[in-house]
């Protein structure tokens, strides 16, 4: 029946009875509420709503079937915290990286390198402390026989004041017994430097190695760490070697004083830079020839290369690294050498204060070496993985094998390879493959 503005029932007021309702929904639309027709409009009180799960649950975010709701999350400048830990610049922090050895494999910080340092020793102490300590007292036993015997003559000099006229023994112990020392340090720590390398490159996955399973891999790279020694002796002492020629021909030109004082001067700072420069463009050099396999020139090349774009960090973690050495050597042979001075000073001469004198210094120098030797070259072995980290992204080739090994649950000895960039993925010796090795930590 018309209510007088030509409506009907089922067409809302004013609308004409030819004119479609407001809302054509389609037969068998979701938004059709239930039980009515399908061509009858809703509502006007009463918009569409979704649809709701039977059992009443909502999702996550407060709907559909997923569950009750979520909580509400604390307010936050990004958004939601992260599971992994405190919420990075973006709402986000990234998993810690793996660990599987002393390092954790991504690119290292200061921190990483000194404590991955530390880790070595303490990872395979017996081995690691045993081969430092035979290099260390090789070294410093030299050096005290040369001291004791300075110090007994200068002990015996203040009753006889005559014997510090006969020089020809104190120039021979004293500079005698550096110059055996030097020799002896010269061939025991350049080898001690390649197995300690080697030990490294296993370490960071976790692996040990013996003495003699480290020996049988580095000896054959033995003639490539000579051979970059004489070459780092060749580059500091030939401009050594003109430095002095230019001091020497302005003395013999009959240069003023000053003008002697000052270039010389300047020539002392120019050649510290050059030196400071070289030493620290080189130092990559025994780890490339001891986990790449490479030569005399081309690990020369390759510590080069692998510096770039890291030079002033790289050469100031050397720099922090031999004061911390020098610090911890003094420290730890200072007691010693102090008794060794006083036996050797006031025990008038005699042949026991003498021996006395010179196992002192020796304990002593060989305590502080034993310690700094290892340290010293677990740092140049950490910076090595971090320039190829930082340079190549090595870091994924490392935790891509780290991950084999962890689901095999067994360092293999075949990891060494992943240093070698000319072993190619997949082909031999490569890991996954069988071999020698230590279980993996964690299993």
């Amino acid at each position: 029946m018309s209510d007088g503005h030509g409506s009907t029932p089922d067409t809302p007021p004013g609308w004409a009875p030819d004119q479609p309702p407001p809302y054509g929904d389609v037969p068998g639309s979701p938004w059709t509420a239930p039980g009515s027709a399908p061509g009858a409009p809703p509502s006007p009180q009463s918009p569409p709503q979704p649809p709701q799960p039977p059992n009443g649950s909502a999702g996550p975010y407060g709907h559909g079937p997923y569950g009750p709701p979520a909580p509400p999350y604390p307010p936050g400048p990004y958004g939601p915290p992260s599971p992994y830990g405190p919420p990075g610049p973006y709402g986000f922090a990234p998993p810690p990286a793996m660990r599987p050895g002393i390092i954790p494999l991504r690119p290292l910080g200061l921190g990483d390198i000194l404590d991955g340092a530390i880790k070595l020793i303490r990872s395979n102490p017996k081995t690691i402390l045993g081969m430092s300590a035979i290099a260390a007292a090789l070294g410093a036993i030299p050096v005290a026989v040369g001291q004791a015997i300075l110090l007994g003559r200068a002990g015996t000099a203040l009753d006889d004041p005559e014997l510090l006229r006969s020089r020809e023994i104190d120039v021979l112990a004293q500079y005698g017994g550096t110059l055996v020392s030097y020799a002896v340090q010269f061939i025991v720590v350049t080898v001690l430097t390649g197995v300690l390398t080697r030990i490294l490159g296993r370490a960071v996955f976790g692996g040990k190695m013996t003495v003699g399973e480290a020996w049988r891999l580095t000896r054959n790279r033995v003639p490539t760490l000579f051979g970059l020694v004489l070459a780092g002796m060749v580059f500091m002492l030939v401009p050594l070697a003109l430095v002095v020629a230019i001091i020497v021909g302005l003395g013999a030109a009959g240069a003023g004083l000053g003008t002697i004082v000052l270039l010389s001067v300047l020539a002392v700072v120019a050649f510290v830079a050059y030196s400071l420069f070289v030493t620290t463009r080189l130092a990559l050099a025994a780890s490339v020839a001891v986990l790449e396999r490479r030569g005399v020139v081309a690990s020369l090349r390759r510590s080069w290369s692998l510096v770039s774009g890291g030079f002033w960090r790289t050469l100031g973690i050397l720099l922090l690294t031999q004061i911390i050495a020098g610090l911890v050597a003094t420290v730890l042979s200072l007691p010693f050498t102090f008794a060794g001075t006083f036996a050797g000073m006031f025990g008038e001469g005699s042949t026991g204060s003498q021996i006395a004198a010179a196992i002192l210094i020796a304990v002593g120098g060989t305590i502080g070496a034993m310690i700094t030797y290892p340290f010293q070259a677990g740092v140049n072995g950490l910076l090595y993985a971090d320039r190829r980290m930082r340079a190549e992204a090595f870091d994924l080739v490392l935790q891509t094998a780290a991950i084999e090994q962890q689901r095999q649950g067994w360092v293999h000895a075949s990891a060494d390879d992943l240093w070698d960039p000319s072993v190619t993925p997949g082909g031999p010796g490569r890991y996954g493959q069988a071999g020698q090795g230590a279980p993996w930590p964690n299993s």
